[in-house]
């Protein structure tokens, strides 16, 4: 896996960077150590869980709140007998993050910190060896930026081409107008896993569902990786700027654009806000269920979303701490493990053929048959395994 996250040793050199890699979601709330607690049961010992958060804190409507919904369904599993705190770390700098997880280490049994600016938690991590940590989109790293394992340290990755491909294969299958677009904040892998991943879902259904989408890109706006190679897309240049990602995606609708796949942390969200202004315009969630941002008056942009299961493995991680089982390590997670998917259910605005195709894929990416091209896996999304 040496090359599945080969920009660590640059996420720790940037400063001032607001959102994840990731996808946009609600509004930032009040800043604050504490955001909320639950309280254990009397008389018994649990676990004192922290989630280090930025500015948006839990609510944020996306990633941050999947990973806390993740820990609210472990505490209620064991009866409340655990309590958890939101501390915020509202710069989203890499050493303001690891230092907001030295101040309260000592206060808590388990820290989980959702983005890439925690890889440096690795070195708190060292010296608490009786502390465990709950990396989410990240791997752990020292302070050159090479990958670590830790005994203590349990550190999560995400297939997001698998993401962006069943986001793809659902674009394709929807748009009207026969154009369809993704937007993204900084050629990180992660960004461009998710552009490379969609590009291939759509070129899927093209050729097997009959489909002709095309996916365009704005030339103005193309990507350039951490291999200085041209990635194309539409790239934001930064995860927290919504007014340039409302201005791309408004040039994308003005170019015939009907629907939209946004991962691009708060820049996403002035793509969100394009859609509404629009007509007949659509937008894909990623990384959490993404509904509710999408209520536009009596109506709601979001078509599904691409899933991150968050919530899913950091109650999994939590489960392993209570009942001693925990390891440290550092997985890419997949939909193999059922941690990739898309919202089918109420949630889900989807045509039946769509919904039908989707599963028919879903099968496919799981067992191996379909390997969707990411930055670096060696594949195309013109070319890639099960095209």
């Amino acid at each position: 896996m040496k090359n599945t996250r080969k920009w660590l040793a640059l996420l720790l050199a940037f400063a001032m960077i607001f959102a994840m890699a990731g996808c946009g979601g609600g509004d930032a709330g009040d800043d604050g150590n504490v955001e909320d607690q639950v309280e254990g049961g009397d008389g018994q010992e649990g676990l004192k869980i922290a989630i280090v958060s930025t500015a948006a804190g839990v609510d944020d409507g996306s990633f941050i709140q999947n990973c806390y919904e993740g820990i609210l369904a472990f505490i209620e599993s064991r009866g409340g007998i655990d309590t958890v705190n939101d501390i915020k770390e509202p710069t989203g700098d890499p050493a303001a993050a690891v230092q907001a997880v030295a101040d309260i280490v000592a206060d808590y049994d388990v820290i989980v910190t959702p983005g890439f600016q925690f890889s440096g938690v690795s070195a708190i991590a060292a010296e608490n060896p009786d502390k465990k940590f709950i990396l989410v989109d990240a791997f752990p790293a020292d302070s050159e930026g090479q990958t670590v394992v830790l005994d203590n340290l349990y550190g999560m990755l995400f297939s997001e081409q698998e993401g962006g491909f069943f986001a793809g294969v659902a674009a394709a299958m929807t748009t009207q107008s026969g154009k369809v677009a993704s937007v993204h904040g900084l050629a990180y892998e992660s960004n461009v896993n998710y552009q490379w991943g969609f590009e291939s879902g759509v070129n899927y259904a093209n050729k097997h569902y009959g489909t002709s989408a095309e996916v365009v890109e704005l030339p103005a706006y193309a990507g350039t990786d951490i291999t200085n190679a041209n990635v194309g897309g539409n790239y934001v240049g930064g995860f927290g700027d919504p007014a340039t990602g409302k201005v791309i995606a408004e040039t994308l609708i003005s170019q015939g654009v009907d629907v939209l796949f946004p991962a691009a942390g708060a820049s996403g969200n002035g793509v969100f806000t394009a859609a509404k202004e629009a007509s007949g315009v659509y937008v894909i969630g990623c990384d959490a269920d993404q509904f509710n941002d999408g209520v536009n008056g009596d109506s709601n942009i979001v078509l599904t979303s691409a899933l991150k299961c968050m919530d899913l493995n950091v109650e999994r991680q939590l489960n392993a701490i209570a009942d001693g089982t925990f390891t440290g390590a550092n997985d890419l997670l997949q939909a193999s493990t059922d941690s990739v998917n898309y919202v089918s259910g109420d949630h889900c605005q989807l045509s039946d053929g769509a919904l039908t195709a989707l599963s028919e894929v879903y099968e496919l990416v799981k067992n191996g048959t379909i390997v969707p091209a990411s930055n670096f896996n060696g594949h195309t999304p013109e070319e890639f395994p099960g095209l």
